[in-house]
């Protein structure tokens, strides 16, 4: 595969030395065994084996490296000039770069490229995000972003059956990239984000957008949107105003909201890596089923079976609940794996306890379904949730923060297998102890759900931090306080109403007073 996630081990016919360094490998010849899907991949093709196996974790480490840069990087821009640039430079490039790792001579060009791929589909994964969230209605907002996520598992069911029809790693390689040419077409369908013109004070911009969208749906300017083009009219001569991630330091509450959720991504996508481990089976790396296709399929059926949980949870207990308790599930099962699978170890070896290894065996496979299960929705909720509650002005640069960490969370993998698992139960318990910091921190966010979305700093610093459980009939809540309250008046009265708001509703979804 490409991507590093789908290389089948390959199995040296010519025997190596049983013990000793890898670099006192003196096999000269190697015969391959690929037991699923490509024929031949980048290890069969460049011998990464004895001396050269850790350059395959390099090729793993520069796709992730390149993901996280980009995320970062992109996330920054896309706040300067646009979800639409970013969108329409990172698929152009990923075309050019994706086709060309295919044309790798060598396994040093293959990495090198694989980074600036990765870099290239963080700009195209974080600008269709940003864009989601921005054109949605608050109701439809976690509907649409589900979606988005049940059409990517649909990708990675559909990855081991490609690969079997490609046959080889190029072709493969070719075959997943020349997609992205129908993306091209976005840059005409999809117009710029009318919220993040609005937001930065680029009223000229947005005005021409307002008649587009008025002269394609054949809407009356005078009477469907009364009073929008003049409010804008009469700002045009004010200078744009665009905010930088960096302004969130000065700010007292959001920066915390950030920080808070790029740990939740970091250890839901982190811990997520040990859980699969344990699955299957990080000490005799034997996997539970002797069948890659199974392993694949049972994995991307947890993650899918995850989406599907997130539905029905996030709508009934809302963000912040929905995450705690996914959070609580991750704590329970990684402790329970820690301290109850050692205590079972501990009296399966007594004659006359009636415990055998199969049944610790059983207990681990259950605590690690259960681990991935949640720890996926963990992950994919705090990347939604920064989304929210990010200001509309820096909306890239959170997003690019969160999934950041999410990608430094995915990188523990190929470290861990760089060093050949050492270290495996010291890296599950600091995640383990990272997700009980976690569910004290998720009580500290705002809840977000069927609000209106942020636009600038001060609306995000207005996001109250409301308790779980809704007010009794008649009963006051007490965090709200008239200083939280924020009243719109003029231009951003007219902003609240092209999105369907009455006029008194504030950016938290609450009414002025």
């Amino acid at each position: 595969s490409a991507n590093g996630s789908l290389f089948p081990t390959p199995s040296p016919v010519l025997p190596t030395p049983a013990a000793g360094n890898a670099s006192e490998c003196e096999c000269h010849e190697w015969h391959y065994r690929i037991r699923a899907g490509l024929v031949q991949n980048v290890v069969s093709k460049w011998d990464l084996v004895c001396d050269s196996a850790w350059k395959v974790h390099i090729a793993k480490f520069s796709l992730l490296v390149g993901l996280i840069f980009g995320h970062l990087i992109t996330g920054c821009i896309a706040d300067w000039v646009g979800r639409r640039p970013i969108l329409l430079f990172s698929v152009i490039f990923i075309l050019i770069f994706g086709l060309t790792v295919a044309l790798s001579v060598n396994v040093t060009m293959f990495s090198t490229l694989r980074f600036f791929e990765g870099f290239c589909l963080a700009g195209i994964v974080l600008s269709l995000y940003a864009l989601r969230i921005e054109l949605c209605p608050p109701g439809h907002r976690f509907m649409i972003t589900m979606v988005a996520s049940f059409i990517e598992m649909a990708g990675q069911f559909l990855m081991p059956g490609l690969a079997a029809l490609c046959r080889d790693w190029q072709v493969l390689q070719a075959v997943i990239i020349c997609p992205f040419l129908l993306m091209l077409l976005y840059w005409i369908i999809f117009p710029e984000s009318l919220r993040w013109l609005m937001a930065t004070q680029q009223f000229e911009a947005a005005k021409e957008l307002i008649l587009q969208f008025t002269r394609k749906n054949r809407m009356n300017t005078e009477s469907d949107i009364k009073g929008v083009v003049p409010e804008l009219e009469k700002e045009l001569t004010r200078r744009p105003k665009k905010v930088c991630i960096v302004k969130v330091v000065g700010t007292r509450n959001l920066w915390k909201n950030i920080v808070v959720l790029c740990v939740n991504s970091l250890t839901g996508f982190g811990i997520h890596h040990c859980f699969a481990k344990s699955m299957m089976g990080h000490e005799a790396k034997m996997t539970i089923t002797q069948n890659f296709y199974a392993d694949y399929y049972t994995m991307a059926g947890i993650a899918l079976a995850s989406c599907l949980a997130m539905c029905p949870v996030v709508g009934f207990l809302g963000r912040r609940g929905g995450l705690l308790l996914f959070m609580i599930l991750t704590a329970l099962a990684s402790l329970l794996q820690l301290g109850l699978l050692n205590l079972i170890g501990k009296y399966s070896q007594l004659p006359d306890s009636g415990m055998s290894d199969s049944v610790k065996d059983k207990f681990s496979t259950a605590f690690s379904i259960v681990g991935m299960f949640s720890s996926h929705a963990v992950g994919s909720l705090s990347v939604f949730f920064c989304a929210e509650i990010t200001p509309t002005v820096i909306r890239g640069g959170g997003l690019g923060l969160v999934l950041a960490s999410a990608g430094f969370g995915r990188l523990t993998a190929p470290i861990m297998e760089l060093h050949n698992q050492k270290g495996y139960f010291l890296h599950h318990v600091i995640f383990a102890c990272c997700t009980l910091i976690c569910i004290i921190c998720i009580l500290l966010l705002p809840e977000s759900k069927n609000q209106n979305l942020p636009e600038n700093i001060p609306d995000g610093e207005h996001y109250t931090r409301q308790p779980l459980l809704p007010h009794k009939k008649g009963e006051q809540p007490l965090l709200l306080t008239n200083s939280e309250l924020k009243d719109y008046s003029g231009l951003h009265d007219s902003a609240a109403v092209s999105d369907g708001i009455s006029e008194n509703t504030t950016a938290n979804g609450m009414k002025s007073m």
